[in-house]
C-alpha cells in the first residue's frame, strides 16, 4: 500500500514535469480557445507565473504545517520543549535520545517527509523552468525584455539554490537537480556536501544574472514584485543581492554536521557575503488570503503544552544563581524557577506575579518597539511537561499572527543571524575587533554591558556577577561562569533567532557542538522516496557526542 501511494505521487510530480517541458518544446499555442494543459507552460509569461510561485511553495511546505522539520528541531535544540507526541515534538526532544526511525509509518513519517517532498518538487520546478526560458530565448522569444527574463532567470536559481540548500543542510543525501538534467532523467541521491556546492553554485548564478547589463536592459525587471517574496514593497535590484548573498553565507555555515566541519567552513567567504548582505530582517507577510501560511506560528502559539520554554539555553540568562541550582538538580527531578537577568528580551520582576504584571494576560505577542521577546506566562496556563522542560517562560515574539487570524508579520531571516556569521567568522579568525561592534548591536539593545577590548578568546564577558550568559563549566557542568566572546555571539544569535527564522538553532547548535549526547544530526532520505526508487528504509548513524555545555 505504503509503496503504490509512493509511487503514485512520485508519478504526478513527473507529469506535471513533462507537461511543463512538452509546452515548452512547442513555442506556439495551437488553439487558445480548447483546453490544453500543455498550455499552461506554453509561453514565457506562464514561466515567469510558475516561477514567480516557486518561493512560496517552498515556504508553505517549510512552515505551512506544523508537521515538518522545524517542529522536530524545536525540541532538539532546546529552542522550546513539549511532551507532546504531535508533529515530532516529544519523539524527538526525549532525553535520552533517539534515533530517527525512518520504518514505514513511524510516528513521524509525515514531518520527515514533507521537506524534502516540497524542497525537491520545487527544485525540480526551477530547474525546469531556467531549461524552459534558455530554450525560449534560444529561439529568439522573451518574457518581455531582457531585464524582465533577466529577473525570472535570476529568480528561478535563487529558488533552486534555497531548494538544494535545504536539503543538503537537513538530510544525508538528496538528488541534484539543475537545468541539464533530462526531464526524462531521475537524478541519483547525492551526498549532502555535493548537493550543498551545486546549491551555492546556483546562487552565484543567480547573483550573476542579477548583476549583469541584461538585468537592467528594458522594461518590466527589478524590483522583484511584492507578491513572488510576500513583502509590503518590492525587493530592489540591491536588496535582492543582499538576500542572496546571505543566504550563501548561511548555507556555508550550516551545512556543517559537527564542530570540526564548521570550523573547516570557508569562512572568508561567509564573512564576505554576510557584510554584503541583508540591512534588514527579510520578513515574509503571513496573509491567510493570499496563501503565504501563518500554520506554525499560529499551533505552537495555541497553549504552553505545544511549546514553552525550557532552562537548558535560556538559563544561560540568570544572574541569581538560580540557574546553577537547576542544574544540580537530577535531571528528572528539576524545578521551574524564576529567571532574573538584565537581558531586556526577559521580564523583569522580583517574584512570578511581578514578571506577569510585566507581560500581562494578553496574547498579542511582543509589545511594538520593544524586544520583550518572552513573557512569564499567567499561572493558569501552566502545561507540565518533562520537569527539566517545564518552565514559566514563553516565547512570543511572532503571536501576534495566531492573534490577528494568521495575518502578519513573520522574521524569515533576522538580520542579527546574518550579522553573527560575520562576528563568528572574525571570531574564529581572531580579529575580535571586528566581532564586537556587531555582537554589541543587539547586545547592547537588550540592556547587557558592552564587549569592549577582547585580547584572547579566554577573555570573559562584562558584568561580573551580573554577566550573561552565564556558561556551565566542565568537568561536572553544575556550575556556571561567565561566557567568552564566542558564547556572547551565540547568545545574541539565539536570542534573535528564538522561535523565527527555520531551525536555526539546530543547525547552529549542531556545529557548534551544543546539541545534547545522542541527538540526531542529519535525516535520513524518507522511506516514501527509497520505496519509489525501489531501495531499501534506513536510518542515519551519526549522533552528537558530549559536547560544550556537558548536555
Amino acid at each position: 500500500m505504503y509503496l503504490r501511494t509512493t509511487v503514485r505521487l512520485m508519478s504526478a510530480v513527473g507529469f506535471g514535469i513533462a507537461v511543463f517541458l512538452a509546452g515548452c518544446k512547442d513555442l506556439t499555442v495551437p488553439n487558445e480557445n480548447q483546453p490544453d494543459v500543455a498550455r499552461v507552460f506554453g509561453s514565457p509569461r506562464d514561466v515567469e507565473t510558475i516561477i514567480s510561485k516557486l518561493f512560496q511553495q517552498m515556504y508553505n511546505g517549510q512552515l505551512g504545517n506544523p508537521d515538518d522539520i522545524f517542529t522536530q528541531t524545536i525540541t532538539m535544540s532546546f529552542e522550546s520543549s513539549s511532551q507532546l507526541g504531535n508533529f515530532g515534538m516529544g519523539t524527538r526532544g526525549a532525553i535520552p535520545r533517539s534515533p530517527i526511525d525512518n520504518s514505514i509509518g513511524n510516528n513521524v513519517s509525515v514531518g520527515n517527509f514533507r521537506d524534502f517532498d516540497f524542497l525537491s518538487r520545487n527544485a525540480r520546478g526551477a530547474a525546469n523552468a531556467i531549461s524552459a526560458l534558455d530554450q525560449f530565448t534560444a529561439a529568439g522569444v522573451s518574457i518581455g525584455s531582457p531585464a524582465r527574463d533577466a529577473k525570472a532567470k535570476s529568480f528561478a536559481y535563487f529558488t533552486l539554490g534555497y531548494a538544494l540548500g535545504y536539503l543538503a543542510i537537513f538530510y544525508d543525501s538528496a538528488a541534484i537537480l539543475t537545468p541539464a538534467v533530462p526531464i526524462s532523467e531521475i537524478p541519483p541521491l547525492s551526498k549532502a556536501s555535493d548537493v550543498m556546492a551545486v546549491a551555492l553554485g546556483s546562487l552565484d548564478s543567480a547573483l550573476a544574472i542579477a548583476g549583469s547589463p541584461a538585468a537592467t536592459s528594458g522594461t518590466n525587471g527589478f524590483p522583484i514584485p511584492i507578491d513572488w517574496l510576500s513583502q509590503t514593497t518590492p525587493t530592489s535590484q540591491a536588496d535582492f543581492i543582499r538576500l542572496v548573498r546571505s543566504y550563501k553565507a548561511k548555507f556555508r555555515a550550516g551545512i556543517a554536521r559537527n564542530p570540526t566541519e564548521r570550523a573547516a567552513a570557508d569562512w572568508p567567504a561567509i564573512i564576505a557575503d554576510a557584510t554584503n548582505g541583508i540591512t534588514a530582517d527579510f520578513i515574509i507577510q503571513t496573509n491567510a488570503t493570499t496563501g503565504w501560511s501563518g500554520a506554525v506560528v499560529n499551533q505552537l502559539a495555541q497553549t504552553s503544552g505545544w511549546s514553552q520554554m525550557t532552562p537548558f539555553i535560556l538559563g544561560m540568562a540568570d544572574t541569581a544563581g538560580s540557574y546553577d541550582a537547576w542544574l544540580q538538580q537530577a535531571l528528572l527531578s528539576r524545578t521551574p524557577f524564576l529567571l532574573r537577568t538584565p537581558d531586556k528580551r526577559f521580564p523583569a520582576g522580583v517574584d512570578r506575579p511581578a514578571q506577569t504584571a510585566v507581560t500581562g494576560t494578553g496574547r498579542g505577542g511582543t509589545p511594538v518597539g520593544t524586544v520583550l521577546y518572552f513573557r512569564n506566562r499567567p499561572p493558569g496556563e501552566d502545561t507540565n511537561a518533562e520537569p527539566w522542560g517545564t518552565w514559566w517562560y514563553d516565547n512570543w515574539r511572532s503571536w501576534a499572527i495566531r492573534a490577528n487570524g494568521q495575518n502578519g508579520p513573520y522574521v524569515q531571516y533576522p538580520l542579527v543571524a546574518n550579522d553573527m556569521l560575520a562576528a563568528e567568522g572574525y571570531i574564529r579568525a581572531g580579529n575580535f575587533a571586528a566581532a564586537i561592534p556587531l555582537i554589541n548591536k543587539s547586545r547592547v539593545r537588550a540592556g547587557l554591558a558592552a564587549l569592549t577590548v577582547i585580547n584572547a578568546l579566554t577573555d570573559q564577558v562584562p558584568g561580573g556577577t551580573g554577566c550573561v550568559p552565564r556558561v556551565p563549566q566542565p568537568p561536572n557542568f553544575t556550575t556556571t561562569a561567565c561566557g567568552n566572546i564566542m558564547e556572547a555571539m551565540k547568545w545574541e544569535k539565539r536570542l534573535e533567532t528564538s522561535m523565527v527564522g527555520y531551525a536555526e538553532w539546530f543547525i547552529d547548535a549542531r556545529g557548534w557542538g551544543d546539541l545534547v549526547q545522542g541527538t540526531a544530526l542529519e535525516w535520513p532520505v524518507p522511506y516514501q522516496e527509497l520505496f519509489a526508487r525501489i531501495k531499501p528504509s534506513y536510518t542515519t548513524a551519526g549522533v552528537a557526542v558530549k559536547g560544550t555545555y556537558g548536555f
